[in-house]
């Protein structure tokens, strides 16, 4: 009888316990339900940090405060910054034409090969701690992408928008995976640092180093895993090129008719 009471008695604290542990995982919900409507990234990340904090029991002026702090402690949010005007202004004198035209003179380079290339380059230089040598901005928009396209246009001829836009989604993954997969690899960087305080926090206590080494298998198993299919996306890219120029001569053929 005493238990059962002392656990009738207990049952509203611990149900407010769980509550308040589970609540703040609105984020992730607010996250996948965003991504999977297709819905602006930075707003769906903003909605659900807020939304995280409010349900931690955090007020509106705290949480925004911390966003501000945030922005002003990140170092690579101003290089960012200044890179793009010197993007820009390569861009406009011809950056990604001179980029075309030397992938189109050679002829052993395709998109995968292309592709594979700069996802072994980007995953050793992260491990080695030289995240910003990459980016989309960059490095995808303004070299990677157009020398992909056009090592497909030198093998397989004139490219559709849907082809182009694949190629660039691949373009842009590419730069992801090599940095998401390594830069754990090296000690010094935020997101083994971050792991480490998280385990210190709950008991477990790991060296950094010993972080990086483990990340060393994951960052191997991605590079082979995604190589793979970027090899194999040369074979998917020559079919729908045929594809296209199958149904470009058919509706040619229906116009002269």
């Amino acid at each position: 009888m005493g238990g059962a009471s002392r656990r009738a008695r207990n049952r509203p604290y611990l149900t407010f316990r769980a509550t308040t542990y589970v609540l703040p995982l609105i984020g992730i919900l607010i996250v996948v339900a965003g991504f999977a409507l297709r819905l602006n990234p930075l707003l769906v990340v903003a909605t659900a940090a807020i939304a995280t904090g409010l349900a931690a029991g955090h007020g509106l002026v705290d949480v925004v405060s911390s966003f501000g702090k945030a922005f002003i402690d990140s170092r690579s949010v101003a290089v960012v910054w200044l890179a793009l005007p010197v993007i820009g202004l390569l861009e406009r004198a011809g950056l990604k034409e001179r980029a075309r035209t030397v992938i189109s003179r050679i002829h052993v380079a395709t998109t995968g090969r292309l592709l594979l290339a700069y996802l072994s380059v980007r995953q050793l230089t992260s491990a080695l701690g030289l995240v910003s040598l990459g980016g989309h901005a960059q490095m995808v928009r303004p070299l990677i992408a157009p020398m992909a396209e056009a090592a497909a246009e030198n093998h397989w001829g004139e490219l559709s928008e849907d082809t182009r836009n694949h190629i660039r989604a691949h373009a842009a993954a590419v730069d992801n995976i090599g940095l998401f997969f390594g830069e754990d690899i090296f000690i010094a960087i935020g997101s083994i640092l971050l792991i480490r305080g998280f385990l210190d926090q709950n008991g477990i206590h790991v060296e950094p180093s010993a972080l990086a080494v483990w990340s060393i298998p994951t960052a191997v198993c991605a590079f082979l895993i995604h190589g793979t299919r970027l090899l194999l996306m040369d074979r998917k890219l020559k079919a729908a090129c045929e594809r296209d120029r199958e149904r470009a001569r058919a509706n040619e053929g229906t116009g002269a008719a």
